[in-house]
C-alpha cells in the first residue's frame, strides 16, 4: 500500500467497478463511499449502462470533472446492455487482482475494503468476500448473509452483488452472464466462480459493512416473480455440480422451508391466542393444512397449543 496526498491508504492491488443506469444522485452516494474509505482503492471504472435521464447524465458529467476526489475515476459510456454486460465490461479495464463490485444505488461503510481486502489477502482458499448489509429506504434491517463453499449456493445465494474477487477466477469462470436480464445474475456468478476454483469458498465478514437500499421497483425485489423459472436456469446450467451435490441442494430448500414455516406456525399461534383474526390464507391452510412437507404437523401443533381456538 501507499499514502496518497491526504493521508489515505491505496490499495495498488484493488481497483472498483460502479454500475450505474439512470441513478442521479445516487451514483455521486456511491463514488463518494468509495472515495471515504480508510483504504482507498488505486481507480474506479464507473460503467454508465446507457443512461437516458438528464440529472443522471448531469451527475455523471460532475463527477468525471471533478478533480477533487482522491482516486481517479474513469467513465465508461456504453449502449443498455444489462448490469452483466456492464461489469464485464468495467473488470475487463482493470488491471488489479482484486476486484471490487458495487452497484451505483448503494454505499460502503468507511472500513469496507480494508476489511474485506484483508480477509481476501490473508486467505487463499478464499475466492471472493463481503460482508453483512446494513439496508435502508423501505426496509430497515440488517441482513446477514453466511458465504460458504459451494454447496451453500446451491439453495440460495449466500453473498451480496456488491463483494470483491480475485480477477483471475472472472477470467476462468468467463464472468458474468450477460443473458441474464431479470436477475440473479450475482447467484449464477457466484456458482460459476466455487465451480472453477473446486475447494474455495466465499468469505462474508461479520460486519454490516454495506448499506445496501431497498425499493419494492429494484430489479432484485422484482426478480422474486421469477424465482422458479431463474431458479431452473441455474439448475441446468451448472447441471454437473447439482447432480454431484443433489442431497446438499435438496436439504438446503428444505431447511429454509423448514424455518419459514416454523415462523409462519409462531405467528398463527400468537394471533390465535391473543384474540386476533387470521388471514384467509391462515384460514383456509388450518381447514386444509398441506400433506408430506410438514404443513399437516404444524397445524396440529397450531391447535394444540392455541386450545382448539
Amino acid at each position: 500500500m501507499m499514502q496518497n496526498s491526504s493521508q489515505q491508504k491505496t490499495a495498488q492491488d484493488l481497483e472498483a467497478v460502479i454500475t450505474s443506469f439512470n441513478q442521479g444522485e445516487m451514483i455521486r452516494e456511491a463514488v463518494q463511499s468509495l472515495c471515504s474509505q480508510t483504504v482507498l482503492p488505486g481507480k474506479i471504472i464507473l460503467v454508465d449502462d446507457g443512461s437516458s435521464e438528464e440529472k443522471s447524465l448531469t451527475v455523471l458529467k460532475q463527477i468525471e470533472k471533478d478533480r477533487t476526489l482522491p482516486v481517479r475515476v474513469e467513465i465508461l459510456r456504453q449502449a443498455n446492455g444489462g448490469v452483466s454486460a456492464a461489469r464485464n465490461a468495467g473488470i475487463l479495464r482493470t488491471q488489479t487482482p482484486l476486484v471490487l463490485i458495487l452497484d451505483g444505488d448503494d454505499r460502503l461503510k468507511p472500513c469496507y475494503i480494508e476489511t474485506v481486502a484483508g480477509m481476501l489477502r490473508a486467505d487463499p482458499e478464499l475466492t471472493a468476500a463481503s460482508s453483512w448489509m446494513q439496508t435502508f429506504g423501505v426496509l430497515d434491517s440488517e441482513v446477514r448473509p453466511a458465504g460458504g463453499d459451494v454447496t451453500a449456493f446451491l439453495s440460495r445465494n449466500c453473498c451480496p452483488a456488491t463483494h470483491m474477487f480475485r480477477r483471475k477466477i472472472w477470467e476462468a469462470c468467463g464472468g458474468y452472464d450477460e443473458s441474464m436480464r431479470s436477475g440473479f445474475e450475482d447467484w449464477d456468478f457466484f456458482l460459476s466462480m466455487l465451480e472453477a476454483a473446486p475447494g474455495s469458498r466465499i468469505g462474508i465478514a461479520q460486519e454490516a459493512l454495506i448499506e445496501y437500499r431497498t425499493n419494492p421497483a429494484s430489479s432484485n425485489i422484482r426478480s422474486m416473480e421469477k424465482r422458479l423459472e431463474l431458479m431452473r436456469y441455474l439448475i441446468v446450467k451448472h447441471q454437473g455440480i447439482y447432480q454431484k451435490y443433489l442431497a446438499e441442494a435438496i436439504l438446503g430448500v428444505e431447511s429454509i422451508s423448514m424455518s419459514r414455516l416454523f415462523g409462519w406456525e409462531s405467528e398463527i399461534c400468537r394471533a390465535r391466542a391473543g384474540g386476533s383474526g387470521l388471514s384467509r390464507e391462515a384460514e383456509e391452510f388450518l381447514r386444509h393444512p398441506s400433506y408430506g412437507d410438514g404443513g399437516m404437523a404444524a397445524a396440529v401443533r397450531i391447535v394444540s397449543e392455541t386450545g382448539g381456538k
